[in-house]
Order: C-alpha cells, then structure tokens, then sequence
C-alpha cells in the first residue's frame, strides 16, 4: 500500500492515487527526457523568472529539471494533501507528532512577546520569554563577569555537553556566527561518548575559569552524562570541593529531581519543553551557549530571522512562498526523478557546519517507512543530505556531481558582502559557485563554444544535474535564523505530503535499547552466556580480548 492522505471527504486515498499525483507522473513521462540546456533555449528568461524572493533570502530554482506546468501541478498536490490545513495545525498547537501525541511548537520559541499560542489549555509564549529573560540575565552575568567560578575568578571558556540536536544546533551557530562573537570566552562542545572528545576540548582549560552547560531535556541521556560525569570529576580533582559544582555547571533539561542530584543548582536549570524536538531546540535554551557567545542582543535578532520565516511561511502565496517551493522541488527530484541524495554546499566558511545540522533534520525528521496511520508509504522519502563548504569541497567530491553515474541535487548557498573582506577573494568565491551551478546544468557542451569530444568521453560532463541557488547579502543572525527556518519548514512539507510523522525518531531508540544490553556484555567479568548472533558474539569476545590486552 502507498501512503496514505486524506481526500476533501476525509477518505484515505494513497498517495499515489491521488489524481495530482497521479498526473505529476503522467507528466514526467512527458519531460522526463528535457535536458536544461533545451528549457533554457526554449524559454530565454527562466533564470530571472524562475525565482522567489523572501525576506534576506533569494532563491533561483530555475535550474532544476521543471516548467511552469510542473510547478502548477505540485502546488496542486500541495494543496491536495492538506499542507494548508496541516500549517494551520503545527501553529495552532495542535498534536501533529502524531505517534508522542504532542504539538511541534518550535515556532513559539521564536514568537514575540504579546503572541499567544495554546496546546494543551495553555498559552506557552509567558513560558518562553520567562526562560529567554532567565538566558539573558545569566548570560550578562558571565559576561560581564558578575558570575564567577568557585575561587573567585571570572569565566573564560564555555563547554557545552549535548548530543544530537542539543549539540549540532550550538556548534552549528556558534560557527556560523562567530564573527558576532566576544573573543575573550572560549565556546567548546563535547558530544560524542569517547575518552578522546572530552580529553581533548578539556586539555588546555583551567577549571577554575570552566563553565559547563548540560543540555539533556530528561537529564538521562546516555551520552550526555557520561560526559557530564566526566567534567563533573576533572572539575573535583581540581577544587576538591562538591560546592564548586554550582559555580562551574548549568543544565538546560527539564528534570528538575536529577539536575538537583548532579549537584546543580536548580536555580541554574534553564527549560524547555517536550514540544520542543532535539533537532528544532536551537533557538531555545539549548542555545544558551550560543547567547553566552554572542549576547543577547544577536540571540534576539536570530529569532526575530526565524519569526520573519515563519510568517513568511504562514502567508505568502505558493508561487512566493520559498519553504514550500523548496519542498515541492525535493519532492519532484526524489519521487519523480528518482534523485535519491542532496548535496548541501555553503560557499561561507562560517557555515561549515550548515550541512551537517541539516543532516540531522532532513534524515532524522523524514527517514521514516510508514505513515501516520501505520501503513507502508510506497514511495522514497528523505534523501541523503550531506555536504561540505566550497571551495574545498571542489578538491573533494565535485568528481562525483559532475560525471557519477548517481544524480545529486544541490544547494548553493552564498553571501554578496563578505564579514572578511580580503582583496577578490569574495569575487572568486562567487564566481566558483556560479561556474559550478553553470557546469552541472548545462555540462560541458553547454558551455560557449565548447562541444563535447567524442573522441575523448572522459572530459564530457553530461550536466542537467538540479540546482537551488540561495543569495542573501550578508550572514547575519537575523539572516541565519531565516536560513534554518527556511530549511525546517521545508522539511515539514515533505514530511506532509509523504504523510508521515517529520517530529518522532523511534528508529534512534532501538540502538539505544540494544546498547544498554551490551555495555555490561562488555566487561572482562561478564559470565553469562551470549544470546545475540553469531556476529555480534565474535566481536564481543574479539573487543574483551584486546581491550585488556
């Protein structure tokens, strides 16, 4: 069975029997064939008139293999599968996580003060600018050097522990807006459960001018607090004194009971909410480390970026509208061109770890198998999303965009006005990205009086590879904040339309479940009897044999 939508009556009809979809694909059957260099000479102005522009952000999708037909019929099936109704919905505070039966209200933790937004009886917007007011009140006091460290002296460096969302969301904006950054603190992050992560951000920091933030919502995250355990023993082997962990930690978590028994002050406990997804907590107190970093005030613009997004998102029509236009663009090259990976390339230094977030909320949001109702979806959903700043990623995996066998769609994403100028090299940077979207539309026969050699069919690049080109002037946080949001609401309508839960992740819980049983398999004095295959016991045995060894 493929998945499941509702019809104007409210009768499941699969996806791929709905009549949009159905002639979506009656038309890619039309055009399937049409190389961008045929549609652009068909059609000379398709570059100025295949674009949208929203906010700080301009999007040029008119290298992706599509017409004006093709963009009609999407929008149908856009409307066709509720994304309406189901905007309205996620707004309105409704359980849209579906499987957790909750709200995905993350747009709240952007709405302004005076906003109301109610789920469950209760307007969360007072909660939100409690926390946010409790954030910048604490962040001024370190940086201003009012809290100070157990013996006295002032704070210099940030450690924030998380995995997940409650890692890649502060290290990606912490990156991409370090040039709004005070220098003088020092921003660390430590996530994965290995000796090696903690040793080496911990290596060259005093204690005494440490401060740790714990962010785990249950405070029982594995990994989390493993490393916290860790922190928390090298903070004692230096004071020797448990009264120094109120000085040196704070925890973003909604377990009052264990951040208290961690010895945390609860009074330092910044919340946030089970609304509120891992991968979409960025701009909540997750982002504390980001705001020690860059004040409250560019921690306030960057919500206000991701706010203008969201009513951005809500209003402006479909043809303007740039998360949806995004969306039904991923849904055409994954569903109908068979496209099953997208490249994410930043030409921004600062946004070296832009893919790297997004993989988590493309493939953690939408690498689901079933629909909201349980039954199979019967079509691709998420794509691989992957990526790596330019222009290092030309040295690297360019080859493969240019002449694989394996199509990938791309995204370029670039600034006009450089945070470092430095002679031409703001110009080089963008010539690179607009030579590069150029070769993978038009390849190498497409370029101006070139031709492809037939006698020499390794230097032919076949181009007619899709492209999203993403412009803003300048990366600030009110522009950062509109990028994330631009890319969060995308996914959301892909999610939509493949009729799927984009807020659970249950296919991340059973690794966890299995590795619970195995750590104490692990250890030399362990007598019982292995139980799991063949495999997994060899490897057991191999690992106690040479962990000791």
């Amino acid at each position: 069975m493929s998945g499941m939508a509702l019809d104007a009556v409210g009768q499941s009809v699969p996806l791929t029997e709905r009549p949009a979809w159905q002639a979506l694909a009656a038309h890619q059957r039309r055009i399937g064939t049409l190389h961008l260099r045929q549609l652009f000479a068909d059609d000379p102005l398709r570059g100025e008139r295949l674009v949208a522009e929203g906010l700080d952000l301009y999007l040029d999708y008119s290298k992706n293999r599509v017409t004006d037909e093709t963009m009609l019929l999407l929008q149908q099936l856009a409307r066709d599968c509720g994304v309406a109704e189901r905007i309205a919905a996620m707004f309105d505070g409704q359980p849209i996580n579906t499987t957790e039966q909750r709200a995905a209200l993350h747009v709240a933790l952007r709405a302004p003060a005076g906003t109301r937004i109610v789920t469950e009886g209760a307007d969360v917007v007072p909660q939100v600018q409690a926390v946010l007011a409790q954030m910048a009140a604490f962040a001024e006091a370190v940086r201003c050097g009012d809290w100070r460290g157990h013996d006295g002296r002032e704070i210099k460096n940030i450690v924030n522990i998380g995995i997940g969302g409650s890692d890649l969301g502060p290290v990606m904006t912490y990156e991409a807006l370090r040039h709004y950054s005070r220098r003088e603190l020092h921003s660390g992050s430590i996530s994965n459960v290995v000796g090696a992560d903690f040793a080496e951000v911990t290596r060259a920091l005093d204690p005494g001018e440490t401060l740790f933030i714990v962010c785990s919502k249950s405070f029982k995250t594995q990994e989390t607090l493993t490393n916290a355990q860790a922190a928390r023993a090298w903070c004692l082997a230096h004071f020797k004194d448990e009264a120094a962990i109120k000085r040196h930690f704070v925890a973003v978590s909604s377990n009052t009971d264990g951040v208290a028994g961690f010895g945390i002050d609860p009074a330092n406990m910044f919340v946030f909410w089970d609304w509120v997804g891992g991968r979409y907590s960025t701009d909540s107190a997750i982002g504390l480390s980001t705001m020690l970093a860059i004040g409250e005030a560019s921690f306030r613009a960057m919500l206000a970026g991701f706010h203008a997004m969201d009513q951005h998102f809500r209003q402006a029509p479909p043809q303007h509208n740039l998360p949806l236009l995004m969306a039904l663009l991923a849904v055409w090259n994954t569903n109908f061109l068979g496209i099953e990976s997208v490249a994410v390339l930043p030409y921004a230094h600062y946004l070296k770890r832009f893919p790297a977030y997004l993989q988590q909320l493309t493939m953690e949001s939408n690498g689901k198998h079933v629909t909201r109702a349980g039954a199979p979806v019967g079509v691709a959903t998420a794509p691989i999303c992957w990526g790596e700043p330019g222009t290092n990623g030309q040295h690297s995996f360019y080859q493969l965009l240019h002449q694989g066998t394996r199509p990938v769609a791309c995204d370029f994403i670039a600034f006009c006005q450089p945070l470092a100028p430095l002679g031409r090299q703001q110009d080089m940077l963008l010539a690179n990205l607009l030579a590069q979207t150029e070769a993978l539309a038009f390849g190498s026969a497409g370029m101006a009086g070139q031709q492809d050699d037939v006698a020499q069919p390794w230097r032919t690049c076949a181009g007619n590879r899709p492209t999203n080109t993403i412009l803003a002037p300048r990366l600030t946080p009110h522009t950062l904040g509109q990028l994330i949001a631009l890319y969060e609401h995308s996914v959301f309508v892909q999610g939509v339309i493949w009729d799927i839960d984009s807020f659970d992740q249950w296919g991340v819980e059973l690794g966890k479940v299995l590795a619970q049983r195995i750590i104490a398999e692990l250890a030399p004095e362990h007598a019982q009897e292995l139980a799991h295959d063949s495999s997994t016991n060899a490897l057991i045995r191999r690992y106690r044999q040479q962990r000791l060894a």
